[in-house]
């Protein structure tokens, strides 16, 4: 059965993008139903529009607390009675009410090699820090701030002249392969993840996630 897939943006969404694009070139067994952004600016959701695909916006200012607003944003992504939800910079820190009700069908991807660097300003704090490499990691939400289990992650050097801008827009197309991968295996039943032990075929993931060199 193929599987509802709900996205939630921010900004550009070109994640968003990359998942829409194999879903509907059947790579991944889901549909994407709804973006859902919290800003009426962000491109994601004329991206939704132009493949006819239903985007939602909730401006978060309009609420009177970030519970407010989450509370909101899971009644309606409910309404799409999603089997995965896809955090694609989607740049909210969610309350735990809202984690706790989706917790097993929701990932998101951060731009670094976690559990270096949670939180903002991951691509510079890797150039300062003397890094040799920098990478993005898929993985489940938890109540913890970029804590939850890595699935995948993506890795690409520093090179000696990179700025943070470049080195986001090397970070990016990398992003593009790993995440719809991850969406992939979870519309086809391998990824599961249950509140707590996070399988793949089977397998325990371990930390760091899966060696995609061998998918």
């Amino acid at each position: 059965m193929t599987k509802r897939i709900v996205i939630l943006v921010s900004g550009n969404g070109s994640n968003a993008q990359a998942i829409i694009d194999q879903c509907e070139q059947g790579k991944i067994n889901g549909e994407v139903v709804a973006v859902v952004s919290n800003k009426a600016s962000a491109f994601a959701l004329k991206r939704a529009q132009a493949h006819h695909i239903e985007a939602v916006c909730i401006p978060h200012q309009d609420f009177v607390s970030r519970e407010a607003f989450d509370a909101f944003l899971l009644h309606k992504v409910q309404e799409f009675r999603p089997d995965l939800v896809v955090l694609a910079g989607f740049m909210r820190i969610l309350s735990p009410a809202f984690v706790d009700a989706l917790s097993t069908k929701l990932l998101n991807i951060h731009p670094s090699l976690l559990p270096k660097y949670p939180g903002l300003n991951t691509h510079q704090r890797a150039i300062e820090n003397g890094d040799t490499e920098h990478g993005s990691s898929v993985h489940f939400v938890t109540a913890e701030l970029d804590g939850g289990p890595v699935v995948l992650q993506s890795k690409v050097a520093i090179h000696p002249h990179d700025t943070a801008q470049t080195l986001a827009q090397r970070l990016a197309q990398t992003e593009w392969q790993i995440y719809p991968r991850v969406v992939e295996w979870f519309c086809d039943g391998r990824l599961v993840f249950d509140g707590k032990h996070l399988s793949f075929d089977g397998s325990e993931v371990p930390i760091g996630g899966v060696n995609y060199g061998h998918q």
